[in-house]
């Protein structure tokens, strides 16, 4: 097999691990370069085309939901971190990718595949001075100071934890551990962060962090998820949670469970948006009597309905009022505060240019005392 092939078996289901490509319209894949690269927007909004792949595809865990679980009837790839680094180059150089997510299976342990994950990270960093953006994962199990160098070398480092608490994990991954494996490396990168001066970085300053959440495979409720996630933003500071929805996959334990459903993973992260930006508390959030969000409408205007019994003055409310008006994103809050330190805001329509969705905005707001026209929903 040439290195594209194998490129291209390696990228292959690479849909099920998001990253900076979620909500990103993707290239027609009768395009050339479509199975290896993913159009991504990155923390700074730059928009690149993304090679999100594997250094191997043969893995010693038995991951319950993973393509590439051990004993799986798989062809395996893998590259050497050298070859891997000149490959990517090419098609940097050639314009076929922007910048990398890599990941790996995990082969004689999570060092020693960590070892080799910052092996190709550092040949692209310093033997090839590449400068572009670089998404690397941390493996289960792998060291402090392995964290450490995947800091200093990445522009984002990622651990999955997979689910959200040691019960949860043992029914997805029973190789892996929770605490000791998983989420003792993300407190890693928060105590870095928090210790050590980013001038030891690559770009100067300290990676962001991400997880990622495999939702519903074995039961896992939305309040699970959301209260994980709620704790990671606020003591690790992560900068996001991921969620995907799971897909069984043909021969893993897991092939004959239901596949859930993309609208309860958009669910999540519309909440899991609302606790990281809007100030929202899990526990305000709806969820139904098995602790999981109702997927007909988004959580932000089920809040809106059941709590604001009085509309909310546009021109009077400070920032964490209006955040909590449907429609009323954190831009929009910003532009409203601005506008109004010069006029008073009277016409629904002022709103428009600052981003606000007004249809959704209208049922919850008065402008210097009156109410916006809107039509009420018959049922």
């Amino acid at each position: 097999m040439d290195d594209i092939g194998r490129l291209i078996d390696l990228t292959s289901q690479m849909h099920l691990e998001p990253g900076e490509d979620v909500n990103c319209p993707q290239l027609s894949q009768s395009k050339k370069d479509a199975i290896i690269t993913s159009n991504a927007v990155l923390p700074n909004g730059k928009k690149i085309k993304l090679l999100k792949t594997l250094l191997t595809s043969a893995c010693e865990r038995n991951c319950y939901y993973c393509p590439f679980r051990s004993g799986r009837d798989l062809r395996r790839a893998t590259f050497s971190p050298d070859d891997f680094a000149k490959l990517y180059l090419q098609l940097h150089k050639g314009g076929i990718a922007d910048g990398i997510f890599l990941s790996s299976g995990v082969i004689n342990g999570g060092i020693n595949t960590q070892d080799k994950l910052l092996a190709t990270v550092d040949i692209l960093r310093r033997k090839y001075q590449y400068n572009g953006y670089i998404h690397l994962k941390i493996m289960p199990g792998a060291e402090k100071a392995q964290v450490e160098e995947a800091m200093r070398l990445a522009d984002r480092v990622s651990i999955n934890l997979e689910a959200p608490n040691t019960e949860r994990l043992l029914q997805l991954a029973p190789l892996k551990q929770y605490t000791d494996e998983l989420l003792r490396p993300l407190q890693w990168v928060e105590e870095i962060r928090r210790t050590q001066p980013g001038n030891r970085a690559w770009r100067g300053y300290w990676p962001s962090s991400v997880t990622q959440f495999v939702v519903g495979a074995v039961g896992d409720t939305d309040l699970e998820l959301l209260s994980t996630t709620q704790n990671l933003y606020h003591q690790l500071k992560l900068k996001r949670a991921y969620f995907s929805a799971f897909s069984p996959i043909s021969d893993t334990p897991l092939e004959n469970q239901t596949a859930t459903s993309p609208m309860r993973e958009h669910r999540l992260y519309e909440a899991s948006f609302l606790v990281r930006d809007y100030g929202f508390d899990i526990e305000e959030l709806p969820y139904d009597k098995q602790g999981n969000l109702p997927l007909e409408s988004d959580p932000k205007l089920m809040w809106a309905r059941k709590n604001i019994n009085e509309p909310i003055e546009i021109n009077t409310a400070d920032r964490e009022r209006l955040l909590r008006i449907p429609g009323v994103g954190i831009k929009g809050a910003g532009e409203i505060l601005k506008a109004r330190r010069k006029n008073l805001i009277r016409d629904i329509g002022e709103l428009r240019p600052f981003g606000v969705n007004i249809n959704r905005a209208k049922p919850f707001i008065t402008l210097n005392g009156r109410r916006p026209a809107h039509q009420l929903k018959l049922w």
